[in-house]
């Protein structure tokens, strides 16, 4: 595979608002290549409000979210490779923030819950869904650059 390279951009401005007390806001826009434009923010759960913006991304959340939007395109396209039709997928993917060894917090862990429903002729069993995730996983790219333990634990 060649290289790729991909590019986002994080915006903020402290605008009039106060800085060297702490209390400034750390809502700010994330930019992707593609031209979409979302709200970001420190999460509320580490920074209280209104310094956070609970309706924004906070990065554990898009952390968790491309582990799990990497690992379900992975998916599907080993599914179509072995003939199984996918209607549709759900996951309730979640992360768990802890204090490491130098107690850094860092997201520890991550679990997928996918829930697939497939369709057609040839529907896979308990074992060729549990070796497509396992596939899935070794082969995405997010999973494969973080040390978070990633667990998959279908529904």
């Amino acid at each position: 595979m060649a290289r790729h390279t991909y590019t986002a951009e994080t915006l903020w401005e402290r605008g009039t608002q106060p800085f060297l007390d702490g209390r400034y806001s750390r809502k700010h826009l994330l930019r992707f290549d593609g031209g979409i434009t979302v709200a970001g923010s420190s999460s509320p759960q580490v920074v209280p409000t209104p310094c956070s913006d609970p309706n924004a991304i906070d990065p554990e959340e898009a952390l968790v979210s491309a582990l799990s939007s990497c690992h379900m395109l992975w998916f599907l396209d080993i599914a179509a490779r072995n003939g199984f039709v996918v209607d549709s997928y759900h996951d309730e993917a979640f992360g768990v923030m802890t204090a490491n060894e130098r107690k850094k917090f860092w997201l520890s862990s991550v679990t997928l819950r996918p829930m697939v429903v497939f369709s057609g002729a040839l529907v896979p069993t308990a074992a060729d869904i549990e070796r497509m995730h396992h596939e899935a996983h070794d082969e995405c790219f997010i999973a494969n650059s973080v040390k978070t333990d990633v667990q998959v634990v279908p529904r």
